[in-house]
């Protein structure tokens, strides 16, 4: 039972829209059409109402009018004058020598009875009250009455009021639906009008987890609207603080590190076993390789980099040109794949940085490296950088993104940096409003890196 509640639930939210907006609208239209169809259907029901009223009293005088013309018409001209009489639709009179109300026959119904005052036939007064007076039940909304002349025959009558039009005009409709299809409109107007102060809210948080240096937002409009935007440009400064805070206190620490470095650089030298010597050179060559990473991790300072226009194909062979310059063991391993030409906007170094920073692990881990890029589709470039490592456990595919997180035993690897190239290598990306995944290829033949850049 829960089962086909959540498949229901799923079903309903497929077919509504995705934006608030959208959603909204759809709620104020699907109301509006509510409220006029309730408002058509009193209308109508009070337009029948009145109608049936109308109806009963016309044929109710006009059945007065029949009777009193076949009272007073000499009997040879009681059906020519009948004939004459302009009778409303629903009845009809005729004279003949026997009732047309005969035998056990229903009565009529009260409610017929009360809207056409069938019993004020004998309240006339004496000389215009009929000799004998039938009446009977024809329908449910009509009657059949056989009133007795004077001299014997038989005036019957037969109502059958036509059922009653609810719409007084063909082009009722037409203004109604032509009133909901303007209210709709307004609707969606006003919605859109409404929305766009936080589909601008949007745009500027997007920015802003791009470039924590974007422009902050206008506080103008509406109170609510101007809250938000201040609060939205509030947090936008501390976060730029707390971020240069943070750049400051590591540049400092750098900085500080870099002297007593150098101290023991200088005391390494007049060391006199060799061998002590050059591991104890190759360790502070290592820390310093640390502290170069770890700023430029912090730092970022690619981000001050304008986004301009780049062929992203060129680059990519440019960064595969560079790798097996610096690794011609491996040249044969590394291949490019794509488009001769395909155009993004980007900051040209960092996403180079990036890109080489994912090729350098393929070689290193893998043993090869092979880029292929993928024209853009829904708005997405797809680029994949593959190996032909052995992988990396799937528990830790996520993992290997944090700072400082290295698997060497899991990926054949005997020395390595700090363990930054893949944090460097999201951080990049997702600025560039893109993100970087991994996963291991099938049949455990190496490891994909995904990437994907808005087009």
């Amino acid at each position: 039972m829960g089962r086909e509640t959540a498949k229901r639930r799923s079903g309903m939210r497929r077919w509504l829209p995705r934006s608030l907006g959208a959603r909204t609208a759809l709620v104020l239209i699907l109301g509006l059409a509510l409220v006029q169809a309730a408002g058509l259907t009193i209308h109508a029901l009070d337009r029948v109402g009145l109608q049936r009223i109308v109806q009963a009293r016309e044929i109710s005088a006009r059945t007065f009018v029949a009777w009193r013309t076949a009272l007073l018409a000499p009997s040879d001209r009681r059906a020519t004058l009948l004939a004459d009489l302009d009778l409303p639709v629903g009845l009809s009179v005729e004279v003949d020598e026997h009732p047309l109300v005969r035998g056990p026959m229903p009565p009529p119904s009260p409610q017929v009875v009360r809207m056409f005052r069938v019993d004020l036939l004998a309240l006339g007064p004496l000389r215009m009250r009929p000799r004998e007076i039938r009446v009977a039940g024809h329908g449910t909304d009509g009657f059949v009455a056989s009133l007795r002349l004077p001299d014997g025959e038989w005036l019957n009558l037969r109502v059958a009021p036509p059922p009653p039009r609810p719409w007084h005009s063909e082009s009722f409709l037409l203004a109604f639906l032509a009133m909901t299809l303007a209210a709709a409109l307004l609707i969606v107007w006003a919605v859109a009008r409404l929305m766009r102060p936080v589909r601008v809210l949007a745009e500027a948080a997007e920015r802003l987890g791009r470039d924590v240096n974007a422009p902050p937002l206008d506080e103008g409009g509406p109170s609510e609207v101007a809250t938000a935007a201040r609060a939205f440009n509030t947090m936008a400064e501390r976060i730029r603080r707390f971020v240069a805070d943070r750049t400051q206190m590591l540049a400092a620490i750098g900085h500080d590190l870099r002297t007593p470095i150098t101290r023991l650089r200088l005391r390494a030298e007049f060391l006199e076993d060799e061998e002590q010597r050059r591991k104890m050179l190759a360790d502070l060559d290592e820390m310093e390789a640390m502290i170069a990473a770890t700023l430029a991790f912090a730092r970022d300072d690619a981000a001050a980099e304008p986004a301009t226009p780049l062929d992203l194909a060129a680059l990519c062979r440019t960064v595969l040109d560079e790798a097996a310059d610096a690794h011609p063991e491996a040249a044969e391993r590394i291949a490019y794949g794509g488009p001769e030409r395909l155009t993004v906007r980007a900051r040209p170094v960092a996403l180079k940085r990036a890109i080489a920073n994912l090729v350098r692990n393929a070689l290193a881990y893998g043993g090869s490296a092979r880029i292929a890029l993928s024209p853009p589709e829904d708005g997405t470039v797809r680029l994949t950088v593959e190996d032909e490592g052995p992988g990396i456990p799937d528990c830790e595919l996520e993992n290997v993104f944090a700072p400082f997180r290295r698997l060497e035993t899991s990926r054949n690897r005997e020395t390595g940096g700090a363990g930054l190239g893949l944090p460097i290598a999201r951080n990049i990306l997702r600025a560039h409003g893109g993100d970087v995944v991994l996963r291991n290829r099938r049949g455990g033949r190496g490891l994909s890196v995904l990437v994907t850049l808005p087009a």
